[in-house]
């Protein structure tokens, strides 16, 4: 559905955005993510015809947006960070005049009241946009993306600023809108990528560095053992023992210390518990323990790892083993694709 091929931005010697290619496929919903200026909204603006490239193609449903601007636009519904709301309409008068806006040819009354139904907001279609929650503010914003019933849906932030329960409610319009729609959805919010998203694009410093489906990612995430073990006794030795025990791969002192008691965090490799184990090893050398606490691994953690690999530093603070393999491993698999994208065009062979 969605096609950016060597798409490039340059500002001067700099580059907004460097060389990336990527697919979309219809009914996908992706998740759009990067650190501030990494290049994610430079892309959407190139996506929605806002900006032109530099280099490279965008196509819509095999529409280039350059070649075929308007029609290519036809397929598009986007709702930016600051929805583009004219607060002293009601919300029938706005979503009326995007709709002329847009040259819909659907039926009026019966499209935009079934816009109405989809996104939860019949009730408020004579208020002012004005004296609304931002929460319905937003939806008005998300109506007027779906005014034409586009096949491509861009999100950019579309939660920010709201209550839990109004992000819960959007999550799964979102989600819902993904069975009969192509969704992009940018958002700072992982675990909103998480919960909504079918494939997760991670952009940085304008190059893609991770391309993969969420299922994998949390898949991966989800095979490790991590603890934290709070033990009595003296904390360079015990240390010194989490971070020589076979079957642990990974061990910190935290900052954390009650009364003679440290706080260490511990990994174990993949598959194996090691509770009991070090259960009966802290009592053969009378250090109590007195904690253990199960943690997870969230995508912040790939997430951060994945970035902060991509920038090559040399020494990552905080990232654990398990951590580092699994960003290894999804960026080597994204680049393991690119350079079978690279490798299959036509100029390649020639």
């Amino acid at each position: 559905m969605i096609k950016i091929d060597h798409l490039t931005k340059r500002y001067g010697a700099n580059y907004a955005v460097d060389d990336i290619s990527f697919t979309v496929g219809e009914g996908e919903i992706v998740g759009f993510l990067g650190p501030n200026g990494a290049g994610k909204s430079t892309t959407m603006n190139i996506l929605t015809g806002y900006l032109s490239a530099t280099s490279g193609t965008v196509t819509i449903g095999g529409l280039d947006i350059l070649e075929n601007p308007l029609e290519a636009k036809k397929q598009i519904g986007f709702l930016p960070e600051q929805p583009p709301l004219y607060l002293d309409m009601t919300v029938d008068e706005y979503l009326s005049f995007g709709y002329d806006l847009k040259n819909c040819k659907l039926n009026r009354e019966k499209h935009l009241a079934e816009i109405c139904e989809v996104v939860k907001i019949t009730d408020v279609r004579r208020r002012v946009i004005r004296n609304l929650s931002k929460g319905f503010r937003q939806r008005v914003g998300i109506a007027q993306a779906l005014i034409g019933n586009p096949k491509v849906i861009i999100f950019d932030e579309p939660t920010v600023g709201l209550d839990p329960k109004q992000i819960i409610e959007i999550r799964n319009l979102i989600r819902n809108l993904g069975r009969d729609h192509t969704v992009i959805l940018s958002t700072h919010i992982l675990q909103e990528v998480q919960a909504v998203c079918d494939r997760i694009i991670i952009i940085n410093k304008g190059k893609i560095v991770a391309d993969e489906l969420t299922e994998n990612i949390t898949r991966a995430v989800d095979s490790k053992r991590r603890f934290n073990v709070k033990i009595v006794g003296p904390q360079r030795e015990v240390l010194a023992m989490l971070k020589s025990k076979p079957g642990i791969v990974y061990a910190e002192a935290l900052a954390e210390r009650d009364g003679d008691a440290y706080t260490y965090m511990i990994e174990s490799e993949v598959g194996l518990d090691i509770r009991k184990n070090l259960f009966y090893t802290l009592a053969e050398k009378n250090w109590p323990m007195i904690g253990l606490e199960a943690l997870g691994m969230s995508l912040e953690d790939i997430f951060i790892t994945i970035v902060d690999s991509s920038e090559e530093k040399k020494k990552t603070r905080g990232r654990s083993s398990v951590e580092k393999k699994i960003a290894q491993s999804v960026m080597q698999a994204t680049a393991e694709k690119q350079a079978k994208s690279d490798a299959d065009r036509p100029d390649a062979k020639a």
